[in-house]
């Protein structure tokens, strides 16, 4: 049975040696993000003493393509195949009266930065954040339930700012803030890869409840438990939440932030949101994401990519990958696989990516033959087999993401796609060679 709490999965990954336990005391400011960037968010970390803290702190652990996919019980390229059937037939969450995330239960008057470790990650972020939270909120008529992850600055005691992206909650924020109302939320710390890969699913494209989505990807159905001060349900085994209100009428400066694309976002006036409640487990183990890492970049590529795929395969049926690339950002760039069948198939492969996500910016449509994942091979692809004059196509002056700061200087950004496959006609003379031999053993010959 796959893990459906970090703990089980810890305990697995901890066995198995993919977890890296770090015993050395580590700080909170810059220092343990440090250690977390080192491997790019790729490599699980177990931080048993955070100073000042006695609760320990793990990060990295969606990161790994394969460790992903390890964590949801599938070969690796069953991924995107799993999230599509996911979205497809979710399965409905299982309400229980008690909780292990009720161990422990504070209300009132709290310090949030005295109870759990609050990172600072860059040189010139403007203070600590809380960066791997699960929001949960329900839509006004309280029969949606929406999970998102959003940053969050800590302000002082119980008050944190967070920052809004998607324009569904925000306008459902707004509709609270025209009637002088909050907006209740809950954030779920200490989850398995699973509920954050759902959480990066488009609430505008699916709809879907999310964590009914993360049930499907693991294989049963989660726990939920009704929060103690506010209208939401949040996973029975989550180790921490935080229950509270966004505020209306009431903004605070937020930033600068290093975001996802490497840069620092600019300062800004962002929503409040006052805490009412922490609950968590005994023992509770904190987590946090190194932003712009992998651990940030590679769920939501996974979305992307399952979404890519399904839109390019309604023009395109012979498409065979897709692939969201993390130099690009994990949504400016990707690189589709075609059975090609008829010329035109790799243009118009181009075309439906473009359509199916706004923010991609370059688009490499190749062969069977080549491996989308070798950065090497794709690059050997656009040497031997692109003709700039007629393999390529520019779109001029279309939406792009505010996340890109070329965007950013006109407000729209040029798309440009590229057919890196072979002309039909001329396949012998694309031919790759190999070798009729091997695999070879070095052991066996020195």
């Amino acid at each position: 049975m796959n893990p459906a709490t970090l703990r089980a999965l810890l305990d697995r990954w901890d066995s198995e040696q993919k977890l890296l336990r770090v015993k050395k005391e580590v700080d909170p400011l810059y220092e343990l993000g440090a250690v977390l960037n080192s491997k790019q968010g790729k490599q699980p970390f177990y931080f048993e003493n955070v100073k000042g803290y006695h609760s320990p702190m793990v990060g990295g652990l969606g990161g790994d393509r394969q460790l992903l996919a390890d964590s949801i019980g599938v070969h690796v390229n069953q991924l995107i195949p799993k999230i599509i059937q996911s979205i497809v037939s979710p399965v409905p969450t299982n309400l229980v009266a008690s909780a292990p995330v009720h161990d422990n239960v504070i209300l009132g008057s709290f310090d949030l930065d005295t109870l759990f470790p609050i990172p600072t990650f860059h040189e010139e972020d403007s203070g600590s954040y809380y960066v791997s939270g699960i929001l949960v909120v329900k839509d006004p008529s309280g029969l949606k339930r929406y999970t998102s992850i959003r940053r969050m600055q800590f302000l002082g005691e119980n008050k944190t700012s967070v920052l809004i992206t998607s324009p569904e909650l925000l306008h459902q924020f707004y509709d609270y803030e025209k009637r002088n109302e909050p907006m209740e939320v809950a954030v779920m710390f200490g989850v398995v890869p699973a509920v954050v890969l759902s959480s990066q699913i488009s609430t505008h494209l699916y709809h879907t409840d999310k964590l009914d989505v993360a049930g499907a990807l693991i294989g049963q159905a989660l726990d939920v438990v009704q929060c103690r001060t506010v209208d939401l349900e949040v996973l029975a085994e989550a180790e921490i939440v935080l229950e509270g209100r966004v505020l209306p009428h009431e903004r605070e400066l937020e930033g600068p932030f290093g975001e996802l694309a490497g840069y620092y976002g600019t300062r800004a006036l962002q929503p409040v949101i006052e805490f009412s409640a922490v609950t968590y487990r005994d023992q509770a183990i904190c987590q946090t994401i190194f932003p712009s890492s992998y651990e940030e970049r590679l769920p939501m590529a996974l979305v992307r990519e399952a979404t890519l795929y399904s839109t390019v395969r309604q023009t395109v049926p012979n498409v065979k990958k897709v692939h969201i690339t993390m130099g690009g950002v994990a949504r400016f760039h990707a690189v589709i696989q075609i059975e090609k069948v008829t010329e035109g198939d790799g243009k118009q492969a181009a075309l439906a990516a473009f359509a199916s996500d706004k923010d991609l910016k370059h688009v490499i449509v190749v062969d069977e033959d080549v491996d989308i994942f070798n950065p090497e091979d794709v690059e050997w692809a656009l040497a031997v087999r692109v003709q700039a004059d007629q393999d390529t196509f520019i779109v001029p002056g279309a939406k792009g993401s505010p996340l890109e700061a070329s965007h950013n200087l006109r407000g729209v950004s040029a798309k440009m796609g590229v057919d890196a496959t072979v002309p039909l006609g001329s396949k012998d003379a694309f031919k790759r060679t190999s070798v009729p031999f091997g695999p070879i053993d070095l052991g066996d010959y020195l």
